[in-house]
């Protein structure tokens, strides 16, 4: 029997001996299963855990003033954007493809923001609808030619790239830049908008709430199909630190602005698409095939019908993180989307955990690889550095990130585990 990431029934062990550590340990058996996984090559997020604490010290040793409130407040904000686009990118890695035109997508989709809510005057909710459609016709028509003819989603994404910067920047006319009100929503909820203090510890009494309430369905779940339960200890202990690095991390940010509701919208999208991952049908079709195409149609999965959501899912998820960031520039350019967006956006799923071969990674995975990426640009600014240097220390973590992936596979491999 082995783990499936998005299989909550599926036992935490990876063979019979593992899940007979859990029935007859408890708590103690629980955790040499986590040693056992992690010395078999399964190690999780704890590498982008670790890099992200060695960002940060060393980053703060250089400039005290990196892990302020105030910076840590800007660099959520700035996060959010490309982190959305980057939970796409995470949805098409599970199934072992590749979108290669997120940037030209989110930028296509501030243009026509930029157009329908200034030069023709529509209300700022139909604006945002229409880029959203848009978002979701260019997946629709990606995954159409992919399952119709084949072709690569490596050349069609790339030809996406180009077609649809020509498109953006015909949109926008020989203006080439429109700038957005400053009392327009979207430059509201990108520049200002932040969540009363109050609400936000309510906001994160609710998220430990949840996360303890889903571990206990989790292991009675567990308990009804025959398997181990997990160790109330565990789960014990696992909210509790929770509780504690949610309520220290609000308190903290509320000593400058407080959390941005651009990041809550953000970290609500990867909850939300944990929740598709983990626990539904669907989910559970993504990571089939992902892991094996073949055998996922043998299993009688509508494989078609899973690219075509994850091709709509990450086109639409391009097109919103572009009008985020119209938001937080108050403009729509014809830079939008360019310059490095697609990288970052593409590196951040990488290195947040998400496998180049398909089949394992996380929602999380955009949340804590966008993180590192602003760290690193964050911190390079507050020491006056070129960006050249951002460039080779984000492509030298992204390789790293790569290099731990094959090693891990190979490792869990070698130890059954893959």
């Amino acid at each position: 029997m082995t783990t499936n990431e998005a299989n909550p029934v599926v036992p935490m062990a990876t063979d019979l001996q593992d899940e007979r550590l859990i029935r007859t340990e408890g708590f103690k058996g629980a955790v040499k299963v986590g040693v056992n996984r992690v010395r078999g090559g399964d190690l999780g997020v704890l590498p982008i855990i670790v890099g992200l604490l060695i960002i940060w010290t060393i980053f703060q040793a250089l400039n005290p003033f990196f892990l302020s409130s105030a910076n840590l407040v800007n660099l959520l904000l700035e996060s959010a954007a490309v982190g959305v686009i980057a939970l796409g990118i995470v949805c098409v890695l599970l199934v072992g493809e590749i979108d290669l035109s997120v940037g030209s997508v989110s930028g296509l989709s501030a243009a026509i923001v930029g157009v329908t809510f200034i030069k023709l005057d529509w209300p700022i909710w139909l604006a945002v609808l229409t880029a959203l459609a848009a978002g979701a016709v260019i997946g629709l028509v990606y995954s159409l030619v992919y399952t119709k003819f084949g072709v690569p989603s490596f050349v069609i994404t790339l030809a996406g790239l180009l077609g649809f910067l020509g498109v953006q920047l015909w949109v926008l006319g020989v203006e080439g830049t429109i700038n957005l009100p400053f009392d327009s929503f979207l430059v509201w909820f990108g520049q200002q908008a932040f969540v009363p203090a109050w609400l936000s510890y309510v906001l994160a009494a609710l998220g430990v709430a949840g996360f303890f309430l889903s571990q206990l369905t989790l292991s009675r779940q567990r308990v009804k199909n025959g398997l181990s339960g997990r160790p109330m200890r565990l789960v014990v202990i696992q909210t509790v630190v929770l509780a504690v690095i949610l309520f220290f991390a609000v308190w903290y940010l509320n000593q400058a602005r407080g959390v941005g509701w651009m990041f809550v919208f953000f970290a609500a999208l990867v909850l939300v698409m944990h929740y598709a991952f983990t626990r539904t049908q669907w989910g559970r079709s993504v990571y089939a095939v992902g892991g094996n195409r073949e055998a996922a149609r043998r299993a009688g999965i509508s494989v078609n019908r899973i690219y075509v959501s994850i091709f709509v899912l990450c086109s639409t998820f391009a097109a919103v993180g572009g009008m985020l960031a119209a938001g937080r520039l108050a403009a729509s350019a014809q830079s939008s989307g360019t310059g490095d967006v697609n990288l970052n956006a593409i590196a951040a799923a990488v290195i947040g955990g998400t496998s180049l071969f398909g089949g394992r990674g996380s929602a999380f995975s955009a949340l804590l690889g966008i993180l590192v990426i602003q760290s690193i640009s964050s911190g390079l600014t507050l020491l006056n550095l070129e960006s050249s240097f951002r460039y080779m220390i984000t492509g030298l973590v992204l390789l790293l990130a790569v290099i731990l992936d094959a090693v891990s596979r190979k490792s869990r491999t070698s130890h059954g585990r893959a």
